[in-house]
Formats: C-alpha cells, structure tokens, sequence
C-alpha cells in the first residue's frame, strides 16, 4: 500500500470532521432515546430514514430491528460489510448530561450510540464523495447486550441476501487515548456462557438439620470447588473466569430450604478450554451434591463464541489505521479481553476483524477513562470523526476504483 501525502490525509479528516457536528448531534439525540435489545424501533427509523435520504437500498426486518443499507457502484465483484450495534442497558443514567436519557432505566452505557453515530456519517460520505468498485452492506444491528442480535439476522439470512469477503465492526474501549486505534489478530474476545445450578435438596427445621438434606451446605461447597477447576484443571497459560454473581436460598434463619441457586458466568478464550469448564462444571456440581445427599439440576446455556479475528483482516485493518492516524496512534496485538461479543458469531462465518477505537484515558482530553457499563459512561464525540474516517478509508482500500 503506497503512502499517502499528508494533504491527502488532512483532506480526508477534514472532510469528515466538516460533518462531525451534524452526527454528534445524532448521536446526542439516539443517546436521549435509548432502546432495549430488539426494541429499538426508533434508532431503526432514524437509520433508515438517513440511509434511504443517500441512496442506499435499505432491507429492514433482519433480527427484528436490524437494518442493512447496500451501496453498489462500478463493476467490482467484491463485497463489503461493516457493522454498528444500536442497542442500550437497563442502566439509571447519572451522568447529568443536557442529552441524558429520557427513557427511565434505560441508558447508552456502552456506547452503541456513537458506533451507529459513527457508521451513518461514514455512510453519508461513503454515498457523497468516496471512490470505491464493489459493494457496501452497511449493517445496523439490533440486540448485541447479550441477546445474540448478530446471530438472529443471521438466522434471518444476512450473509445469504448480503454475502460479504470481508466484515468488520469497531468498538469504544476506555482506558485507551481518544482516537487510537487497536486491533489483535486471533482470539481477541472471551466466549460467554451462562449457568445455572439449581440444588433440591429436603427443606426442615433449623433446629433439626440431621432430619433434612442441607442445599446451601452443598451449594456452598459448589461454589468452592468451582474455583479449583481454573485453579487445577485449566492450562496456566490459557484464561478462564469462572464467576458465581448470584447465590439465592431460603428466606428465614431457621429454616433449611427446599432448595439453592447459583448463576455462573463462564468464559474463555479458547474453544477447547470452553468445552472442558462445561464438562468440569457438570461433572463438579453432580459429584459434590450426591456428596451431600442432594441433587444438582444444570442448565448450561453456550452464549457468544470465542472472537476470533483473521490474521489477514487484520492486517489490513492496520495498514488503514496507520495510513489515517498514523502509526504512533495504531496499537497491534494488546492483551485480549475477557469480555464478550455477538460479532463473534460473524466472524466464524466470514472473514473479518473487531477493533477498537480509544475512547479517553483521562489524560488531559477532556474524557475521563469511566469504563463502559457504568451509570457515569458517554461516548467521546471526538470520535465520531475518527471513526467514521477509518470506516471511509478502508471502503476505499477494500474496495479500490
């Protein structure tokens, strides 16, 4: 990839920074109006609405609420996808901003706002000013938050009616500078899995524990024998976290329940390490309450996949950060997160690559580095620029005239 003169790239950034207030303005007023997975009837309209306004072909109904503008132009038989997650959190808003929440309970704390804010002004000048041969698929996705919206437009035939060579998304990270952009080729992100462990045991008296089968004693020595699996059965070089978040039983001092639950988070990031805390849970909690003369009840339910990124993929997504922000600005290969996401279920099935787009280290850039799913969170506005420019430039490099 030849490198660009520096009048070419402020002419970029500049082009899009022209527009930036028209999109932070759209991305104050989806902030105001935030939906829930699946519920996000509003953010659909508005997408659609703009999409349609620039040209784009524009598919509703996806997933429920996905919505996907296609821009076709020249004779390039390659196509493209780039993915923005509209969904919010059922978070109390604190953050005392003019644009706050207006829906109680219901709060941007992860910064889907400016991911779609960020994707429609790519749109906008991908329709007005970019050169490109191919095929764009711009897809807005309903339902990340744990709800597997990529998964369900794809039950719904996404890549079937949009098939795609490559797809990418990007996503907010604090604790990183505003603006930097960071990429890590293979196991980028944690599978996420939920499990609940119901004990049934025999309720009695408190005074007279010998005539009752105790659940919480057993779900007690659960939830301690849990923690010996990634201690003893998982290779020290590999992560795993197994949380217990949730330990419900009984509601009087003397009286022994009928029964215990414990609600497990469960991830990894790696497929065989995935397999193996399933089977060693099962095979744990089983033992441990026949243990105690009590019964375990399983539900194991598989959540979002490991996120694999594609070594190529990659790769490029590198040469076009460099080529945009330079390469003091571009971070390549940090440490994986342990956090999860549904695009995860893309990429096993296309090609692509999930970055990250610095949101604020509180180091002097007017953001503070407040992590995402937190009451005090907004998006950095600053990278709405940022974002939407890269997204311009690696349509032009993905897809070159």
């Amino acid at each position: 990839m030849n490198a660009p003169s520096e009048a070419f790239l402020h002419d970029k950034l500049q082009a899009l920074q022209a527009q930036a207030d028209e999109f932070i303005a759209v991305r104050r007023d989806i902030h105001k109006h935030p939906e829930m997975g699946y519920k996000e009837y509003r953010t659909s309209d508005l997408v659609a609405e703009q999409l349609e306004k620039w040209g784009y072909a524009v598919t509703r109904g996806l997933g429920g609420t996905g919505v996907v503008g296609q821009l076709k132009r020249g004779t390039g038989g390659k196509a493209l996808g780039l993915r923005a997650d509209m969904d919010a959190l059922p978070i109390d808003e604190a953050t005392g901003l003019p644009y706050a929440s207006c829906n109680t309970g219901i709060m941007h704390a992860c910064g889907h706002d400016g991911h779609t804010a960020m994707l429609l002004a790519a749109a906008k000048h991908i329709a007005q000013k970019a050169t490109f041969s191919g095929t764009v698929n711009l897809i807005f996705q309903p339902a990340e938050e744990g709800l597997g919206g990529a998964k369900k437009m794809m039950e719904d035939g996404l890549f079937k009616q949009f098939p795609c060579d490559a797809i990418f998304g990007m996503h907010n990270m604090p604790g990183h500078p505003q603006g930097h952009l960071v990429m890590r080729d293979g196991a980028a992100m944690a599978s996420s899995d939920n499990v609940t462990i119901t004990v049934e045991g025999t309720g009695g008296h408190g005074a007279v524990p010998h005539r009752s089968a105790d659940p919480v004693v057993a779900a007690s020595a659960i939830v301690m024998g849990l923690q010996s699996i990634v201690a003893r059965n998982v290779d020290p070089q590999e992560m795993a976290v197994i949380t217990v978040g949730a330990f419900n039983a009984g509601v009087a001092n003397n009286v022994i329940p009928q029964s215990a639950t414990l609600r497990l988070s469960v991830r990894a990031l790696n497929r065989e390490v995935r397999e193996l805390l399933e089977k060693r849970i099962t095979d744990l909690a089983h033992a441990q309450a026949q243990s105690y003369g009590v019964r375990a009840h399983i539900d194991y339910k598989r959540g979002y996949p490991v996120l694999v990124n594609h070594m190529a993929e990659t790769d490029f997504v590198q040469q076009v950060a460099e080529e945009l922000v330079g390469k003091d600005r571009v971070v390549r290969n940090p440490r994986a997160l342990t956090g999860s996401e549904d695009f995860a279920f893309m990429l096993e099935e296309v090609p692509g690559c999930y970055l990250l787009i610095g949101n604020g280290d509180g180091s002097g850039d007017g953001h503070g580095a407040c992590m995402v799913h937190n009451p005090g969170y907004d998006f950095n506005d600053d990278n709405v620029a940022v974002g939407s420019a890269f997204w311009s430039l690696l349509v032009e490099r993905f897809l070159p005239a």
